[in-house]
């Protein structure tokens, strides 16, 4: 389970704090591994996950799956230590510079997930999936001879200074060696995920935030002395991304943030507490989408000094960001549209926040919807397209959908994703949805093509995001999520996963 609060957050990366203070020797002893310890050739190591790990960095990928199949049958590892062990691969191979890597690393808690709902039979379909894709990445990458993480040796933190805005101003002087040396620093005083959000509220971007919150949604599956490892790919990422050729696309909220704080109070007030009735939630929703990224901003933090509970605007946020999936007329590679990316974006910003502090609750609503709404209207000038565009399900979808059969429109939706009708698919699942049948079979069925199409990097992060608005989602809003979802699937058809068939025939299924 995820942390879910600031308390349990601090209680999982304490562990640098405890390795700091008894010594290698006692830590050794008590079964914990130094957070910036390394083996005699200065190579990060992971203890009794090391073996596992090294086999998804060196195993040829004509013989990896059956290696995996073998281990996971003998009992060697279960699923947790298969993705624990891609995990820490994928970071110590690319920590956080390689596009294609760290996408695998956002699917492998999800696909987890994915795994714990099928069948005893099926679940390490979804985990070999991922698997195959990370080793894949890696070995092109240059396997155990190339790794970007080594270990850092912790700077001495200046005094009267917050960490994060040390933090901060490294990444934004370039200098991705004195940053390192920071975080490593925070990490060993036991405090280093707020000040990291300092950092990741400077700028707005979809792999920004999801380097974050997937690393830090995967400490209970690598282990808390891993903490450091996995959250400083972040800096890696925000350093490139910084100072590359999108700089100023992405740091409009740099300026922005600090000015709504100071002009509505917000950090002199406590957290509100309301909560929004239906209509009062798509009243704000609609604001947002509507709204320049600057107005959007405006709106949450005006939200935030009426009162308004930020989980309340974090669900306006989701609905927002819902209907640029919903809208996307130029979706074609629909896992690569602006729309998934906020839905992932707004997903990750509201489950980091139970384990920040009040100042990072506050800037990740603002940062949300600055997103959300940047997203409608970037460079491309979409915002007046989105605005015009008709949402699914739209009329040439509702023509083609004729039964009130719950059973008939399960038929239906698979014959519409096999056709690649999005437009069909997504009338069906409206339909479904007004009917108040149950939503499992519907789950059910779009995670099957989760695990067997390839997705544009994205299936298993945005199925996992679906999955978790709907169940948050008011009746009323809920299954415009899998509307979303539905169109999705039928977008990404007809390119199955790499590996796939040779992982069913493996584990003798169909």
């Amino acid at each position: 389970m995820i942390a879910n609060t600031r308390r349990d957050f601090l209680r999982q990366v304490g562990a640098g704090m405890l390795v700091a203070g008894v010594g290698p020797a006692v830590a050794s002893d008590l079964g914990l591994t130094r957070v910036f310890g390394a083996d005699d050739e200065g190579r990060l190591t992971f203890g009794a996950l090391e073996p596992l790990v090294t086999l998804m960095q060196e195993t040829p990928i004509a013989k990896l799956q059956a290696a995996v199949v073998k281990t996971f049958r003998d009992g060697e590892a279960g699923l947790r230590e298969l993705i624990a062990a891609a995990a820490l691969a994928n970071a110590r191979s690319f920590g956080g510079e390689d596009y294609d890597g760290f996408h695998v690393m956002f699917s492998l808690k999800p696909a987890l997930a994915i795994a714990k709902d099928l069948p005893e039979a099926r679940q390490l379909l979804p985990i070999l999936k991922v698997i195959h894709r990370n080793s894949t990445r890696i070995q092109e990458f240059g396997g155990g001879r190339k790794e970007v993480l080594r270990p850092v040796q912790p700077a001495t933190l200046p005094e009267g200074r917050p960490g994060g805005e040390v933090l901060r101003d490294a990444i934004r002087a370039n200098d991705l060696k004195g940053a390192e040396a920071t975080f490593a620093a925070l990490s060993r005083s036991g405090n280093s995920f707020d000040p990291l959000q300092t950092a990741l509220h400077d700028s707005t971007e979809v792999h920004r935030v999801n380097m974050v919150y997937r690393a830090w949604s995967l400490l209970d599956i690598v282990g808390r002395e891993n903490a450091h490892t996995m959250l400083r790919q972040s800096l890696h990422y925000f350093v490139s991304q910084d100072h590359g050729k999108y700089k100023e696309y992405f740091t409009g909220a740099r300026t922005l943030l600090p000015k709504l704080m100071d002009r509505y109070g917000l950090l002199a007030r406590p957290l509100g507490r309301r909560v929004l009735d239906d209509d009062g939630v798509e009243k704000l929703s609609r604001t947002i989408f509507d709204s320049t990224p600057e107005a959007a901003a405006d709106a949450a933090a005006a939200a935030l000094a009426e009162g308004i509970a930020p989980d309340a605007i974090h669900e306006a946020i989701a609905l927002a960001s819902n209907q640029l999936v919903l809208r996307d007329e130029e979706a074609r590679a629909h896992g690569a549209t602006v729309g998934v990316h906020a839905c992932d974006t707004v997903n990750a910003l509201r489950n980091i926040a139970p384990a920040s502090e009040p100042r990072n609750v506050i800037a990740g609503v603002i940062v949300a919807a600055y997103y959300t709404a940047s997203d409608g209207d970037h460079t491309r000038g979409n915002r007046r397209r989105f605005l015009a565009w008709e949402p699914h399900p739209r009329a040439d979808g509702r023509e083609q959908v004729t039964s009130k059969d719950p059973e008939q429109l399960l038929r239906d939706l698979d014959d519409a994703i096999r056709q690649k009708g999005q437009a069909r698919a997504a009338a069906v699942v409206h339909r479904y949805g007004e009917l108040d049948a149950p939503a499992a079979p519907v789950f059910s069925l779009l995670r099957r093509y989760v695990i067997s199409e390839n997705g544009s990097k994205h299936g298993e992060k945005f199925f996992g995001t679906v999955t978790e608005e709907f169940g948050k989602a008011r009746a009323r809003f809920r299954w415009r999520q899998l509307v979303g979802m539905a169109r999705y699937a039928a977008s990404m058809y007809g390119e199955p996963a790499p590996g796939y068939a040779e992982a069913l025939q493996l584990l003798g299924l169909k």
